[in-house]
């Protein structure tokens, strides 16, 4: 196992504990997408407005998260254990993609309650 991708596996498990550690707090909600295996994990999320998605790199090669119009969101290049984070205000349909491997894509979907 390369040292790379034990980074990335032990930076996701971390993340992990510290969305669950704020889950206790009411104000904004949060969302976590996976990067792994050249996917997002879970390719279409629905979330409430108002709500931060964090994607994290677990992958132990670099990926990027851009919103299909390339201006509503746009990461840097995300290393193993990187994340990049945005905050859905509207409600919508916001298609996205790898710019470096343009065949990964997925979706946020934010629906009001």
């Amino acid at each position: 196992m390369s040292y790379t991708y034990l980074r990335g596996a032990l930076a996701a498990a971390a993340f992990t504990l510290a969305l669950n550690a704020a889950t206790s707090a009411p104000a904004a909600e949060a969302a976590r997408v996976t990067i792994g295996n050249f996917t997002f994990g879970p390719a279409a999320l629905t979330v409430k407005p108002g709500t931060t998605v964090t994607w994290l790199n677990g992958d132990d090669i670099p990926h990027t998260v851009v919103a299909d119009d390339k201006k509503t969101f746009r990461s840097k290049v995300l290393d193993s254990g990187d994340t990049f984070s945005f905050t859905f205000t509207a409600p919508g349909t916001y298609p996205y993609f790898c710019s470096i491997h343009p065949h990964m894509t997925g979706k946020v979907i934010v629906k009001a309650s």
